[in-house]
């Protein structure tokens, strides 16, 4: 098995990525269409689901690629796991445009409801597709999310590389993407308020062109008329380095050296060719 994995190289790889993040957003993008368009479910719903949604998206990517699944995760897993750096900017092409397809789809299908709900596809139902300072709602800046998305992801990637590392105390028989997604869930019903917990520039970034390229006029800004569609960007992946840094000093180096080496994702094809 590690050698075919080995053999399957970056084409399989990216392959995943796509097909793991297309999960996680079809089910993601797609509770928050149906809570905001149809009025079914409600926050913890969506919270669920987008959890569940990681959950699902690693189970299918994990043994070919890690199932990053996350650009911030990929970034992090470069600067201190020894992930290559020229796979970098491929798998966040591959994630991103995984999440564009899926956020297509979701657009598609809901589109009587979406129509019923906001005919003229404002920042009423934006959100459905990417995320918004307070969610659209509440009084929160843009500098105000750019701290949450740090905070956000901080947490995420922390908790990751904890969950996955085998000389921590790694969840047994392939539970680790249950952990991961219930790690996602906390974060939703934690972290939510103030910039919809995008910790994913992937997640953001697709779904928010595939709504622009279908009628979302102001898709790219938010609903004080500024840019934001950097912010979901740029504050993941300081979040995500920052996270990765503090398990690296405060846990991973206090780890016992003989125990086996922490995996740095999910799984690794190249852990499995070594």
């Amino acid at each position: 098995m590690a050698r075919n994995l080995k053999a399957m190289g970056l084409p399989g790889e990216l392959a995943a990525e796509f097909l793991g993040t297309l999960i996680l957003i079809l089910f993601g993008c797609g509770v928050v269409a149906q809570v905001a368009a149809a009025g079914i479910g409600n926050h913890d719903s969506i919270a669920w689901a987008w959890g569940l949604g990681v959950t699902l998206g690693v189970y299918v990517a994990s043994r070919i690629s890690g199932a990053h699944l996350n650009p911030a995760v990929t970034i992090a897993l470069a600067v201190f796991k020894g992930f290559s750096w020229r796979k970098v900017a491929p798998y966040a092409l591959a994630q991103t445009a995984g999440a564009f397809i899926a956020a297509l789809l979701v657009r598609w299908n809901y589109t009587e409801v979406l129509n019923a709900k906001d005919p003229g596809l404002t920042i009423k139902t934006q959100g459905v597709f990417s995320t918004l300072p307070g969610n659209g709602t509440l009084p929160v800046s843009d500098w105000g999310a750019f701290r949450d998305q740090i905070i956000g992801t901080a947490i995420l990637v922390l908790l990751i590389l904890a969950i996955t590392d085998l000389r921590n105390t790694a969840p047994a028989a392939n539970m680790a993407p249950l952990i991961v997604g219930l790690a996602v869930v906390a974060i939703g019903m934690a972290w939510g308020t103030d910039a919809g917990y995008a910790i994913n520039p992937a997640r953001d970034f697709g779904p928010r062109l595939a709504s622009w390229l279908t009628g979302y006029d102001t898709a790219f800004t938010d609903q004080y008329g500024f840019p934001y569609w950097w912010i979901p960007i740029v504050a993941p992946v300081l979040g995500g380095l920052i996270g990765a840094g503090l398990y690296k000093l405060f846990i991973e180096r206090f780890l016992p050296k003989d125990a086996p080496e922490p995996a740095p994702a999910v799984s690794s094809p190249e852990l499995e060719a070594a």
